[in-house]
């Protein structure tokens, strides 16, 4: 890629992703357009040759990719032409179809990352239109590989449901955790001795699920068969049908991204 023009550069999703990119010198500052209305972004002071500008036009005058990285319900407010240009989506329920007939885009890559890009942890799932050529593609699976592991998918309808199950990021685990926090307060640990415990056991809990063959399923039927404590509490969780609250809640979130909403 040339130029690189990120419209929404000063939120905290585009700055998750940039700045690995960055770092790993995918994209050279110089060849960094970043577009904000209230024309403050931060985080790039490592980087002090990115520019920065309150106009979209000029961004898009300069550069021959363009990210959007905006809040759908702000996409009325942009009015732009992207004809000729390549463009990657990581707009939540905004599909290929609505951003070729606003902005007369051909070549598009729509993405759904989440929060743990700036830590290099993020799932990104992503498609592509035909159009798209093939260094596009290879320069998409390393802006994304940049930031995480990211996976090409076929069925953009796919991706409503991970913005629900993976475009969460922490959120989903948080609300678990944040559970248990405030059950060991109660039983009398002293809240910061709870918040390190709770913190230290979802970072052992990933890890481990994702460095062994063993499915989660898996996990969960090997503690089973111990008959200890761990399982005593895994059979109250699944007689409580902790299952059917958190399908409930990836359903309610799917639903908004097929909304459209973010």
């Amino acid at each position: 890629m040339n130029h690189l023009g990120v419209i929404g550069g000063g939120g905290w999703l585009a700055g998750a992703l940039l700045r690995p990119v960055l770092t790993d010198r995918l994209i050279k500052p110089a060849d960094l357009v970043l577009s904000s209305r209230s024309g403050n972004i931060s985080g790039y002071e490592a980087w002090p040759g990115v520019h920065m500008t309150t106009d979209n036009a000029i961004l898009v005058d300069a550069c021959d990719t363009i990210v959007l990285s905006v809040r759908a319900g702000d996409l009325d407010e942009i009015d732009i032409d992207l004809r000729g240009r390549f463009v990657i989506s990581v707009m939540a329920g905004v599909t290929v179809e609505e951003i070729s007939d606003r902005f007369g885009a051909r070549r598009i890559v729509r993405a759904m990352p989440n929060a743990c890009a700036e830590q290099r942890l993020s799932f990104t799932p992503w498609c592509m239109t035909d159009d798209v050529r093939d260094p596009e593609a290879d320069f998409a699976r390393r802006f994304f590989a940049a930031s995480g592991r990211q996976h090409f998918i076929t069925d953009e309808h796919e991706l409503d449901y991970f913005t629900a199950l993976t475009g969460s990021g922490a959120a989903f685990p948080a609300l678990m955790a944040d559970a248990m926090i405030r059950h060991a307060i109660e039983a009398g640990i002293g809240p910061e001795t709870a918040v390190l415990a709770v913190r230290q056991l979802f970072l052992g809990a990933a890890t481990q699920m994702a460095s062994v063959s063993d499915t989660p399923a898996d996990i969960v039927e090997l503690f089973m068969e111990y008959h200890g404590t761990t399982a005593a509490g895994l059979s109250a969780m699944i007689d409580a049908d902790l299952a059917h609250a958190i399908f409930t809640g990836l359903t309610a979130a799917r639903r908004r991204a097929q909304d459209g909403a973010d």
